[in-house]
């Protein structure tokens, strides 16, 4: 009976903390049910300005690289292709939908060491800071959204790409030189 016990208890254990982590998501996706969902994609977005294989990180609060937005899909890791257009920022997710940033809604872009569940090399993912839906009185839902790119190379050019479509009047924040 002893050994029984000694592996009931350890699935126990499991079972309570995955439990205690679906119920945490639970909260989080009632928390965050005001964050308006990601514009559709275009059907015609012209031709490609630049292209890169990587991998799609998440979507978090601007400025708060720990507070991941879950709903919408915005919350999984996954693999990713990101493409430039002129008229904003496509990332075709496998197995999520895609995330399109227009054109107008980018604010800026920077190179990072990390995000929420994902820490690299010094300045190995590419975040792209915008406005995710309309401005509002009480809270503006601005949002960092991270990608690493699959070769190291293509950071820079990725960064420039996306750079090129921004204001030129933007200029990072001191919110945006300060995350990690």
């Amino acid at each position: 009976m002893e050994e029984v016990e000694w592996v009931l208890l350890p699935l126990g254990i499991i079972l309570v903390v995955v439990a205690l982590m679906a119920l945490g998501w639970r909260n989080r996706l009632r928390r965050q049910a005001d964050v308006p969902a990601p514009p559709d994609v275009p059907a015609d977005l012209g031709p490609v300005l630049y292209e890169a294989e990587g991998q799609y990180v998440a979507t978090t609060t601007a400025g708060d690289w720990l507070d991941r937005i879950a709903v919408h899909g915005l919350g999984f890791r996954g693999n990713a292709v990101v493409t430039v257009h002129a008229d904003g920022v496509l990332m075709t997710r496998t197995g999520a939908p895609s995330v399109f940033i227009p054109r107008a809604e980018l604010v800026s872009v920077q190179l990072a060491s990390g995000m929420t569940g994902k820490f690299v090399e010094k300045e190995g993912l590419v975040v792209v800071t915008w406005n995710l839906g309309p401005a509002r009185t009480d809270r503006e839902h601005r949002v960092d959204t991270g990608f690493r790119t699959r070769h190291a190379a293509h950071k820079a050019q990725l960064v420039a790409a996306i750079a090129a479509l921004l204001p030129t009047d933007a200029s990072p924040t001191p919110d945006d030189r300060n995350h990690p």
